[in-house]
């Protein structure tokens, strides 16, 4: 279900013959189509992408960004549970904000301890920045629905899983303004640097590349997914990190390491400026804020679902760059 179709037109028009039978698409939006009720009630189980969820759109479209992923969500919601259907739905490392090792002094000794960083589904809080940086506008809107899907688990018996994506990349991702994403705005930080190396331009840092991130390849991804659909039993009422915190980078040494990687896959020199630096409100305009380090927590997952990330970081970008 969609509003359009043509990142899967080849899937769906028509499908190829190993998936006849086995895929059908339906056009319509889920905040105003009548028809999302009577599809829920058919199906086994409902899994719930739709969002905005690009950066640049938290400060410049902050009414869209909620609606998005709140209000426009309500309905899938509020229809698994009153159909007793089981829901997987998306949300977002996001929900974490800031770690609180963030409101440390930066020589603070405590700012080394994980527990002042690592962030665990059941107990980190969520600490987002005051309400004129409309950034959090994404991550406010995606914590309020997680916590509307809890509730109607507790109240009400939905059967529901939530994933908490942390950068999830790969082959296939959109990444060129205009032609693979939206024309204006700016997409996310791996396809932002795509972008940029592509058409030969510096990579920009924002506030210096200080942000710290981790990365996680969209097969290893797909596959903590499928435990979860296989795996009911273990995976209802919890909420999951999905992430590789063996993946960790500064935003910068992101930048530094998919210079080297595109000179190697596409053998065209480096820059002799590969990166500069920009401010945030230069970058992302007004009400810009940032988290500082997403690393998740994996104990959860790999007990209830045996799962782990595999690939690193190095060896996805090669694979996601070439």
């Amino acid at each position: 279900v969609d509003v359009y179709c043509d990142k899967i037109r080849h899937l769906v028009d028509p499908p190829p013959p190993h998936l006849a039978g086995r895929i059908s698409f339906h056009r319509l939006n889920i905040k105003n189509d009548s028809r999302l009720e009577g599809l829920i009630k058919m199906a086994d189980l409902t899994i719930n992408l739709a969002a905005i969820c690009t950066p640049a759109d938290y400060n410049t479209r902050p009414l869209d960004t909620i609606y998005s992923n709140f209000i426009d969500a309500l309905p899938v919601v509020k229809y698994c549970s009153e159909n007793s259907k089981r829901l997987i739905h998306f949300s977002t490392c996001e929900v974490y904000g800031k770690t609180i090792g963030s409101f440390l002094p930066k020589d603070h000794p405590l700012r080394k301890e994980a527990e002042f960083y690592v962030l665990t589904e059941d107990e980190s809080p969520c600490i987002f920045g005051p309400i004129v940086k409309q950034r959090w506008s994404y991550a406010c809107a995606k914590q309020l629905i997680e916590r509307l899907v809890f509730a109607e688990g507790a109240e009400n018996g939905l059967e529901f899983t939530i994933v908490r994506p942390f950068n999830w990349i790969g082959p296939r991702m959109d990444f060129i303004p205009g032609v693979d994403g939206p024309s204006e705005g700016v997409p996310r930080v791996l396809a932002c640097f795509s972008n940029n190396l592509l058409r030969r331009e510096p990579l920009k840092l924002v506030d210096g590349g200080e942000s710290q991130r981790t990365f996680v390849y969209i097969k290893d991804a797909i596959e903590a997914v499928l435990l979860m659909i296989e795996n009911p039993a273990r995976a209802n009422g919890h909420i999951f990190n999905v992430g590789n915190p063996d993946n960790e980078v500064t935003v910068r040494e992101l930048a530094e390491m998919m210079t080297e990687v595109y000179a190697k896959v596409s053998g065209e020199p480096p820059l002799e400026q590969p990166v500069i630096d920009v401010s945030a409100k230069e970058f992302y305009g007004e009400g810009y804020d940032d988290s500082d380090k997403r690393i998740p927590d994996m104990t959860l997952i790999n007990k209830q679902l045996g799962w782990n990330p595999k690939t690193p970081l190095k060896d996805l970008l090669e694979t996601t760059l070439t």
